[in-house]
């Protein structure tokens, strides 16, 4: 069950996150700094909900207190007279 992926994005095992929580990881924050979780192509998409159960369940923390990690567009902005200039 160590072994066990939960974002297979990252390859992050939930004894990786086990540990960091061990370490002292107590928001969603300090987990995807310390472990990657929740970085990789689908943003946590995928593993958030997973990663912030089991954060809940080792802290003794409310689910609902937890709070979801921060997020990043995955693209940088544009003008948008970018997109409507003819192909020259």
């Amino acid at each position: 069950m160590d072994e066990l992926f939960i974002c297979r994005c990252e390859e992050v095992t939930r004894r990786e996150l086990e540990q960091a929580i061990e370490d002292g990881a107590i928001t969603m924050n300090e987990l995807k700094r310390w472990t990657r979780a929740g970085m990789g192509l689908c943003q946590g998409k995928t593993c958030a909900k997973q990663v912030m159960a089991l954060l809940a369940q080792k802290t003794a923390q409310s689910p609902a207190a937890i709070k979801p990690a921060t997020t990043r567009n995955p693209v940088r902005p544009m003008q948008i007279s970018y997109m409507t200039k003819e192909a020259e």
